[in-house]
């Protein structure tokens, strides 16, 4: 649900989104064109990519998918918009999520085109994980699944099955050009401000267009859906704070019209802000009843606790992202003090009501 406080812009695209279409590409304030572009076989069907006209060419904004249909909408949203190929100077990354950054390796190979993102955004590609194998990420899922305490049996209906080797081969560009906050993107001709936004991934970044005063959002924030803030639970760091953190710092571009990854564009980045704090706060308040309700529950057993958009018997391999979520959400309550970890006698970590 959008929040109340919130006047939707794209008022097309969000009749597509209702009828579950791709909406037209558009023109926007400055010259900006909205371009969307498909995302195979996912619930959030397409990518909004956005391409910004300089004096000498014309940077996109997040690609899309690496996949020939995406690649035939990205081509036609630029003929439409009046580029050709040899137009394009650069992309930017908001962050590297294949469904953001999976097709600029394909673009830079046709162009030549430099490739920008954050540094911290850098370390988070999949080659520099060692993430690119089929056979290394089902290994590094078995391992999430285990340390989370998913059972033999719940890891063989989400894992079993089908030939990894079929699966996609996810390296992606590697950046010519690194954002730091406050940076301006290299793009002759006009001034687009890096706003560094940490929490869906490391080094998520927002670009404020500081003439025509809209702000490209990326995943930070939608009108209307939640993005994944997740932590593997066998690593470290504070994804939800980082976020929450990078809430406050958006909420302040409220007199931005708001252009995001998903979804259609709107304005209100006050009130949405503030209403995905308030979600996230009465996530950490489920969260601490359902710990308090089961004594020394494993990770997969609070998650199987939690309210989710759907049961958690239907959600499939959503479980991860369910799962990383819920480790996000329980290192935030341990970071305030409400919850701890505790040991359990076969190896696998537990939290219990800190005190």
């Amino acid at each position: 649900m959008a929040a109340s406080g919130i006047v939707v812009l794209g008022t097309e695209q969000q009749a597509a989104w209702g009828r579950r279409e791709l909406p037209a590409v558009e023109k926007l304030a400055g010259g900006v064109w909205s371009v969307p572009v498909p995302i195979p076989d996912n619930p959030l069907r397409y990518t909004l990519s956005y391409l910004l006209p300089g004096e000498r060419g014309v940077v996109v904004v997040d690609p899309g998918w690496n996949d020939e249909e995406t690649w035939e909408a990205l081509l036609a949203g630029l003929r439409t918009a009046g580029f050709a190929l040899s137009d394009v100077i650069g992309m930017v990354a908001t962050h590297v999520h294949p469904d953001h950054h999976g097709l600029s390796l394909r673009l830079r190979a046709e162009t030549g085109a430099w490739v920008a993102m954050h540094p911290a955004e850098a370390g988070n590609l999949p080659q520099r994980m060692g993430a690119t194998s089929p056979e290394v990420r089902r290994k590094g899922m078995t391992q999430i699944l285990r340390v989370s305490g998913a059972a033999d049996e719940d890891i063989e209906a989400l894992l079993g099955g089908g030939d990894p080797r079929s699966e996609p081969d996810f390296r992606m560009a590697e950046p010519d050009v690194l954002l730091e906050d406050g940076a301006l993107v290299p793009l002759p001709g006009r001034r687009i401000r890096t706003v560094w936004t940490p929490g869906h991934t490391p080094g998520h970044i927002c670009l404020a267009d500081e003439d025509t005063r809209t702000l490209l959002t990326g995943d930070h924030v939608l009108p209307r859906i939640s993005p994944n803030i997740g932590l593997n639970p066998s690593s470290e760091g504070a994804p939800l704070a980082d976020f929450l953190a990078s809430l406050k710092k958006v909420g302040a571009y409220d007199d931005h019209d708001a252009l995001p990854a998903h979804e259609y564009r709107f304005r209100g980045l006050g009130a949405r802000t503030a209403e995905l704090i308030a979600h996230h706060e009465e996530r950490c308040r489920e969260l601490v009843a359902v710990v308090t309700s089961l004594g020394e529950p494993t990770m997969w057993q609070i998650a199987q606790g939690l309210t989710w958009s759907r049961p958690w018997a239907e959600i499939g391999r959503m479980r991860f992202a369910a799962l990383g979520e819920t480790a996000a959400h329980v290192q935030h309550l341990v970071d305030r003090g409400e919850l701890a970890w505790a040991a359990g006698p076969d190896g696998v970590p537990r939290v219990r009501v800190a005190g």
